[in-house]
């Protein structure tokens, strides 16, 4: 996978635009504005001591940490969860080494949140110089693993809510591997993000240990209930895939980019990115097999439209346009799938 462009980065920096934003295209000025404006509100509103505390520690440590990241946004990025209780010899540690070395060897960094087990693993398989820390303040404290101790590219934070926005923000691929509550939230977080469209789309792979269990009874779990009892639909399936293969996780992240590149909305248009030009046989399959999700019209090939002006860095990028019903993630997710196979 090719570093990606800053302008890449962009569609991590929102979520799809809402209808009335599209086809806007606001300065920074502006919303630094706004930022003023809502501050200003908050003496208005006669809030209280806790409330603004909360969000002034929150904004300094997202926009110190923004600056952190933005130092790296060269580089494509894998969100590495799983278990700080886990010693460094079982065997989930061991496959999250090798995983990290691997994919650290296809040219992205390993971002944990910076402990001991799972995210000190991931840490040690891709090297200091490819990890990224996002530590949180506990009560009792949490100290950081040997590896990116006393990192610059280590960063703390007191909320979960600004760390998890950091890990989905910034990851262009997320692995998992065993762990409990916080594995688990984090498992059905990134989910939830990629299944409601309030993320941009990205491959999600949940590593076992050879000969282990672990995610095949989350597997299990999510087609004999969740499914059986039409809690979620069978498309939701194809967002993550389950394995314990190595090679077969790190080819799962970087095929995902082979073709694919990124993705946003324009006047209501679903505008996706490709590396390359598609074949016409490869479009005449996803306008017959995908003609059901989109809300009129069909799929186009074009080039960049007017309104990505300011990302001139994809301009040379080819597109597949099409109204999409923001509604059948899972099934988007299959269409970029059948690109990246031509």
């Amino acid at each position: 996978m090719k570093n990606k462009p800053e302008q890449f980065y962009q569609i991590h920096d929102h979520t799809p635009q809402q209808p009335e934003d599209e086809g806007k295209s606001y300065g920074i000025e502006h919303y630094v504005q706004q930022l003023h404006e809502t501050a200003n509100k908050l003496l208005a509103d006669h809030a209280n001591r806790g409330d603004i505390k909360m969000l002034s520690v929150a904004l300094r440590e997202l926009r110190y940490c923004f600056k952190v990241f933005a130092n790296y946004r060269e580089r494509p990025q894998v969100t590495v969860f799983g278990s700080a209780r886990l010693p460094q010899d079982d065997p989930s540690c061991q496959q999250a080494v090798e995983f990290s070395r691997r994919i650290a060897e296809a040219g992205f960094m390993v971002i944990t949140g910076g402990g001991n087990g799972i995210m000190e693993a991931g840490h040690h398989g891709a090297g200091r110089e490819n990890s990224i820390g996002l530590n949180i303040l506990l009560p009792f404290e949490q100290h950081a693993n040997a590896v990116i101790r006393d990192d610059p590219k280590l960063m703390h934070l007191r909320y979960f809510f600004t760390r998890k926005l950091l890990f989905v923000k910034e990851c262009d691929a997320v692995a998992l591997f065993p762990g409990g509550f916080g594995t688990l939230d984090e498992a059905f977080e990134v989910l939830t993000l990629v299944q409601t469209g309030k993320s941009h789309l990205f491959p999600i792979v949940m590593i076992d240990a050879p000969g282990s269990d672990y995610w095949r009874h989350f597997l299990r779990f999510t087609k004999d209930v969740l499914l059986t009892r039409k809690l979620i639909s069978e498309e939701d399936l194809h967002m993550f895939k389950v394995t314990d293969s190595v090679e077969d996780a790190v080819a799962e992240i970087v095929n995902f980019y082979r073709v694919y590149h990124s993705m946003r909305y324009v006047k209501g248009d679903l505008v996706v990115r490709l590396r390359r030009v598609i074949s016409d046989a490869t479009l005449t399959t996803i306008r017959t097999e995908f003609k059901n999700i989109i809300k009129s019209g069909t799929f186009e090939v074009t080039n960049a439209l007017p309104e990505e002006h300011e990302e001139t860095q994809l301009a040379q990028l080819p597109r597949l346009k099409f109204r999409f019903d923001r509604h059948s993630l899972g099934r988007l997710r299959q269409l970029i799938d059948v690109v990246n196979k031509d």
